[in-house]
């Protein structure tokens, strides 16, 4: 029997209790645990084989003898203790896809509440007032660049596709190609903007990404152009975004993420009005959690003969023989 320890997260992070309740659907024999303090997730934590959380609070690794694999319930990973887990001959796997469809959809909820202008009829429901407005236009015949060709940018693009849009993609690897109808690398993203009427990003914060759209980058977007970033805050200057509002160099901007995260209350992105702000919400559905729990349930299975080369699904940190200080 695999003993499976459910970190609880803070209040604004994965409800861990939803999944757990997703792992013992589809783990009934295994001992899913779900402790609510400090002291139980360290007692927990002692005889536990795998651990899953988005992140791992203090002394538990240290006291986590029997652990074979962290589960990360996050596509980033970055922010995890991957040389302790090396140390122990821990592996280490992510949530990397389980964000796809869910983020995709938000993405196009956007799309086509600022290009239909839904906003402004909901406004004019509020005041009870029947008054015609016009859209800005359709999605139809528009260019969209989506920056990363990950899960969830693939996920963006395949649900474009019926709405007759120009995809242009960019990625680090463009000659991998994608399922856009140009790859492009990041070294061509300025020539890219000036064509692009809907700026998607969808890729990871790194150094290359930091501020990738900063000042010049608006400056190159056509004044129509709308930005939607599910990817990082970091990956938008969030000054020069404020500016380009001020100025009307961009139409609408549609924000699932900021920097700082979360946004204060007095921020200036908060009072515009084709500004739109989500929590970092985009990924939050309930098949989020069924989709995690697949990934660990599909990893469990792989585990139980025992074999540490097994490749897991997600894997990001393979099991390996554990290191001593007698071996060093």
């Amino acid at each position: 029997m695999v003993r499976i320890l459910v970190l609880d997260q803070p209040a604004d992070s994965i409800p861990a209790e939803v999944h757990a309740d997703a792992l013992r659907e589809r783990l009934p024999d295994e001992t899913i645990v779900h402790p609510k303090t400090t002291e139980e997730t360290l007692e927990a934590a002692r005889d536990a084989d795998v651990i899953t959380g988005s992140r791992l609070p203090d002394g538990v690794l240290d006291v986590a003898d029997n652990l074979t694999l962290f589960a990360g319930a996050m596509a980033g990973y970055d922010h995890l203790p991957l040389e302790a887990f090396r140390e122990r001959g821990v592996a280490v796997t992510n949530a990397s896809g389980v964000h796809g469809p869910n983020i995709a959809e938000h993405v196009i909820g956007w799309l086509l509440t600022i290009t239909r202008r839904l906003d402004e009829g909901i406004r004019r429901q509020d005041r009870g007032e029947w008054r015609y407005f016009q859209a800005y236009g359709e999605l139809q015949g528009s260019t969209v660049t989506v920056v990363g060709l990950g899960a969830i940018g693939q996920a963006v693009v395949e649900r474009l596709d019926p709405f007759g849009v120009e995809t242009i993609g960019v990625r680090y690897t463009p000659e991998k190609g994608g399922p856009t109808d140009r790859v492009i690398g990041f070294d061509e993203l300025d020539s890219a903007l000036v064509e692009t009427e809907y700026l998607v990003l969808a890729c990871p914060l790194t150094d290359a990404t930091r501020n990738l759209i900063d000042q010049q980058a608006f400056y190159a977007l056509p004044n129509h152009a709308v930005l939607v970033n599910v990817a990082r805050g970091g990956v938008v200057d969030t000054d020069a975004l404020v500016k380009s509002v001020q100025r009307g160099h961009i139409r609408a901007a549609a924000l699932d993420v900021t920097e700082p995260e979360p946004l204060p209350h007095d921020h200036p992105l908060w009072d515009f009005e084709n500004v739109f702000i989500t929590p970092h919400v985009a990924g939050y559905t309930p098949h989020y959690f069924t989709r995690l729990a697949d990934i660990l349930a599909e990893n469990v299975e792989r585990l139980r003969d025992g074999d540490p080369a097994v490749t897991l699904r997600n894997q990001v940190l393979p099991q390996t023989p554990r290191t001593s200080s007698e071996d060093t």
